[in-house]
Order: structure tokens, then sequence, then C-alpha cells
């Protein structure tokens, strides 16, 4: 993943972990506008999810971020 999008996730954790605690959960759906306009990037980060590491649709917010911070 390019790293402009490994910050938007991390940024996007934060936010939501800010907003609603340590408990709140997303899906990778999280990262993106409600329009389809990088296929590409969605598709990418949907194979880190689901193939990668075998994800549920819904994680904690927190789990993620601290995913993607090892992978810097």
């Amino acid at each position: 993943m390019t790293k402009e999008i490994k910050t938007k996730i991390i940024q996007v954790c934060d936010a939501k972990i800010a907003a609603k605690g340590e408990n709140v959960g997303l899906s990778f759906y999280a990262f993106f506008k409600n329009k389809n306009d990088h296929p590409e990037l969605l598709m990418e980060v949907a194979q880190w999810w689901i193939l990668e590491n075998k994800l549920d649709h819904f994680e904690k917010a927190i789990k993620i971020r601290d995913m993607i911070k090892s992978l810097n």
C-alpha cells in the first residue's frame, strides 16, 4: 500500500477512536468516499484486509491502526 493510503487509514482510525472510543469498529470502506473514484486502490486495501489478513467485515479501529503502523 502507498504511504498516502496508510496515512489516511491511520487518520480515519484516530478520528473514529477519538469520536467513539477504543471499541469502535469500521470496515475498509471507511477509508473511501461513497463513490468508486479509485477502484484499484479500493481493491488493494480490500485484498490486504480480506485475503492477506483474513479480517472480518468490521474490525476494531485500534487494531487496524496498529496493523498499519506496523507496516511502516
